[in-house]
């Protein structure tokens, strides 16, 4: 029971640090990524698909994308997705193919991604906490069920302590990484 206990809380908080490394692809750090592109839904015969699903997304150079859709007479609800979009981006057409370049990112910028990229961080170390508190009050309850002794929880909510500190510690480095992406010019 405490081994399952024990499983479920670091499969969840190893959950939580790919949420949080998922979410920070989304933020722009000047380099062009087809990720950038990933969430924006494009109005497709009177349903919004994802643009990956009806265009090929292509990294073309270090600050721009080449977008080519599949399908001609779809260019413009292309680009009005992406004009929509918070990207806050502009895209540039040449016949059927749409070009995104990349703006560099000024000083001040990279100070507000900076601290959206913290937020996110943060935001992760309170899901992490609250599986923590979620784990322990499981065991708490296998205690007053009389089905562990004082000693067993003891040792597993110092466990649970150590898998919660490792998954911070995880969090603290991706913040790390992407604040250096976003710094290094």
């Amino acid at each position: 029971m405490l081994n399952d206990i024990k499983k479920d809380t670091q499969t969840r908080m190893a959950k939580s640090v790919e949420a949080l490394k998922h979410t920070l692809v989304k933020v722009r750090t000047g380099r062009a990524s087809t990720a950038l592109v990933d969430n924006i839904k494009v109005n497709y015969h009177g349903s919004d698909m994802p643009l990956n699903q009806v265009a090929s997304v292509v990294v073309s150079d270090a600050r721009s994308l080449m977008i080519t859709p599949w399908e001609k007479q779809i260019v413009g609800a292309i680009e009005k997705a992406i004009l929509g979009s918070d990207l806050g981006l502009t895209p540039n057409t040449a016949g059927t193919t749409i070009r995104l370049n990349l703006p560099a990112l000024t000083e001040e910028r990279r100070r507000d991604l900076s601290k959206v990229v913290h937020s996110e961080g943060e935001d992760s170390k309170v899901a992490i906490r609250n599986i923590r508190r979620d784990a322990n009050q499981q065991i708490k309850e296998l205690l007053k069920e009389k089905l562990i002794s004082e000693d067993d929880e003891r040792r597993s909510e110092d466990e649970i302590q150590k898998i919660t500190d490792a998954a911070i510690k995880d969090v603290d480095e991706v913040v790390k990484a992407k604040e250096q992406e976003l710094m290094s010019v």
